[in-house]
């Protein structure tokens, strides 16, 4: 006699587990097909796009430029994605990544600025006035990724607190020789006047829309600068995530929940970790060229320790892994500060103690969330669309219920 098979019993709604918002979200945003995705995406966009220029009051900064904190914000969303790929992705804990932002920095101040005894923008120069800045671009990723390279040739053989110990090191050292090499870098009186990009000559405007000196309300330097450097954030996610469904990606997964398992395997580790580091320095690299040109001056006291820090917290508390998590982290730890710096306790304003909350705030993520905001979600990396489509109504394929 054949055994007559038992009914697939579906849970009911009081029976499923309750989910959050941002589950509830991600499983609707994965639900919808491609086309439908750039549907939705291209007007959200669109209108994160035109909040700099008319920020809503609920959110505006009374104590600072909105556009201007958007602006720092795009520059540090782009950091957070480059070290989510060390740290999140690879699971390598690199504390000096602030040197690689430093370099970044340093290579468009060195190539454009007139007090450098290596600019290239005056007569018999390389570059042009107009587009200095936007040749020494791709320079400066690719002096960044060279760094990476050579440091993580000797180093990655290393791991956790002693790889740890080392990054640490190497952002003090590119601070210092920034600090004491004053004959090229011109120690800390720093590097004045350098190039960004000469759009927008007008006689209200003569130096351009990105100048520094273009302030004031509607479109100014920091609304130009934000949508500059969320188009690149927006090429940079698509760059890591295609990385990410590749078997490089794969890899990462792999060396970060367990190297030793990863090696026997067949991975090699220190290949993939050292594509990982020098993936994560390049766009370390590619911010720092950002923040050369927005503020057009470069000195060594904005390459401490205390940023390198900074930029790591915008990764745990967005969450390591998840890329759209660690922008969320990178605009908390921008906009909070600025946004209670209207606020007096005292004589002092309270943006003044933002490394007294963001302290607080780690703790408390650690014991209550230790994955972070957003924690990053295990899926199949390869044909997981296709896979999570087949498998979204199961109920319904197999007609259960009727």
């Amino acid at each position: 006699m054949s055994e007559s098979k038992a009914p697939i019993e579906v849970p009911t709604k009081a029976e499923e587990p309750k989910r959050g918002i941002g589950d509830s979200l991600r499983t609707w945003w994965n639900g919808l097909s491609r086309p439908m995705q750039w549907l939705v995406g291209v007007p959200a966009l669109a209108l994160i796009a035109i909040i700099p220029v008319f920020p809503p009051p609920i959110i505006n900064t009374p104590g600072t430029s909105f556009s201007g904190v958007m602006a720092q914000f795009a520059m540090y969303a782009l950091i957070a994605i480059g070290l989510n790929v060390v740290v999140g992705q690879a699971g390598l804990l690199d504390l000096g990544y602030v040197g690689f932002y430093a370099v970044g920095a340093y290579t468009v101040g060195l190539l454009t600025s007139p007090s450098s005894p290596w600019n290239q923008t005056g007569p018999g120069g390389w570059f042009s006035q107009d587009w200095a800045w936007l040749a020494c671009l791709p320079l400066a990723v690719a002096v960044t990724a060279l760094t990476g390279l050579i440091l993580g040739t000797p180093t990655l053989r290393l791991r956790g607190d002693y790889l740890a110990i080392v990054t640490l090191g190497f952002g003090e050292i590119v601070r210092l020789l920034a600090d004491n090499l004053k004959d090229v870098t011109n120690g800390g009186q720093g590097l004045p006047q350098t190039a960004y990009p000469r759009l927008g000559e007008s006689a209200d405007k003569p130096f351009g829309v990105f100048s520094a000196g273009n302030t004031g309300d509607g479109v100014n330097a920091g609304v130009w600068w934000f949508w500059v450097g969320m188009a690149l954030v927006i090429v940079v996610l698509l760059l890591v995530g295609n990385l990410e469904r590749s078997r490089v990606g794969r890899a990462w997964v792999a060396i970060r929940e367990d190297e030793d398992a990863a090696e026997i395997m067949g991975v090699p580790t220190f290949k993939f970790k050292l594509w990982a580091f020098t993936i994560g320095a390049a766009i370390g690299g590619l911010s720092g060229a950002i923040y050369a040109g927005q503020v057009q001056f470069i000195n060594p006291t904005g390459f401490n320790i205390i940023n390198s820090m900074l930029f790591l917290c915008a990764v745990v508390i967005g969450g390591q892994g998840n890329k759209l998590g660690v922008i969320v982290g990178a605009f908390l730890i921008v906009y909070l500060p600025n946004r209670a710096m209207s606020i007096q306790v005292g004589d002092q304003s309270l943006g003044d103690y933002k490394y007294l909350f963001f302290g607080v705030s780690l703790v408390a993520l650690m014991i209550f969330r230790p994955q972070g905001l957003f924690p990053v979600r295990q899926k199949l990396l390869a044909y997981g669309r296709q896979i999570y489509q087949a498998v979204r109504r199961p109920a319904q394929a197999l007609g259960v219920g009727k």
